[in-house]
């Protein structure tokens, strides 16, 4: 919601500005400045990103109106946390086999389908169980795999918003190519139309300008740097899991495991400790 009054703020601000001044709307309606901004901006952005980048920045985007990143989802991270932490403790790691084989089909990660329905976290998840339940592997050999995997996920998840930052970057460049392309239409006409005439063209090179910078700090910057917190958001509860995980193997038992993942999570929608402890008794 508040991406959405921002959004609003920028377009009544800016334009309820120009309307005051005694400017005319339809003077900033130029259908082919904007074809040569957006276009030149796509065009470098397919140029720098790998086919795939569009349609992951695309979906990326629409989310940012409705984070999942909230107070229910870290409560529902830790609570499937110890669920299985739990059974593997009661029954022993191979009890777990089948939920970590097939997450679908197991009654513990049905009962969150929020976290199911992204395939990177859940596989995140069951792979590191399965390194658990092999029980070859030290807790620091444990961690500092955790860590290298960390590290290539952060790049993957930081790429989206340094795409569009670079695009954010170079809009005002390609408002003034716009506006640059209008000058020369208006150079053209001298001495074949009217001056009024004339006043017309340069004024729509000018909004070829206007639509680059305002493009770029008011929506694409914006948009950037959201993303990145969205990143940033995402990481944490990586790092939130990779906490769990790593004070099981060290023999914590599941209660303290997850514990020590709350605390790892960002404050500002971390669970309390009663919370959890009422959500683990309830599971």
């Amino acid at each position: 919601m508040a991406k959405i009054i921002g959004i609003i703020v920028v377009f009544a601000s800016v334009l309820g500005g120009y309307v005051l001044s005694h400017g005319k709307i339809g003077a900033l309606i130029q259908p082919f400045e904007v074809m040569i901004i957006g276009g030149a901006a796509l065009g470098a952005f397919l140029q720098a990103n790998p086919g795939s980048t569009f349609m992951h920045v695309f979906k990326k985007s629409l989310k940012m109106f409705g984070s999942r990143f909230n107070h229910a989802y870290y409560l529902e991270i830790l609570k499937l946390l110890y669920e299985i932490l739990n059974k593997s403790r009661r029954e022993g790691m191979m009890a777990i086999e089948a939920d970590v084989e097939d997450p679908a089909a197991s009654p513990i990660f049905s009962k969150y389908p929020g976290i199911l329905k992204d395939a990177g976290m859940t596989a995140y998840i069951c792979d590191y169980l399965r390194i658990m339940s092999s029980g070859n592997m030290a807790p620091h050999e444990l961690e500092g795999l955790f860590d290298m995997e960390l590290a290539s996920i952060k790049e993957e998840l930081e790429h989206p918003a340094h795409a569009v930052n670079r695009v954010a970057d170079g809009l005002p460049g390609f408002g003034i190519v716009a506006a640059v392309l209008g000058i020369v239409v208006t150079m053209a006409l001298l001495g074949e139309v009217a001056q009024a005439e004339l006043g017309t063209h340069v004024g729509a090179a000018l909004v070829g300008t206007f639509l680059g910078i305002l493009a770029a700090y008011g929506f694409f910057g914006p948009l950037s740097v959201s993303l990145e917190h969205d990143a940033k958001e995402e990481l944490n509860v990586y790092e939130a899991i990779k906490a769990t995980l790593v004070s099981s193997a060290s023999g914590m038992p599941p209660t303290l495991a997850v514990e020590f993942g709350r605390k790892v999570l960002f404050p500002a929608h971390r669970p309390s400790f009663t919370e959890l402890e009422q959500a683990m008794r309830g599971s």
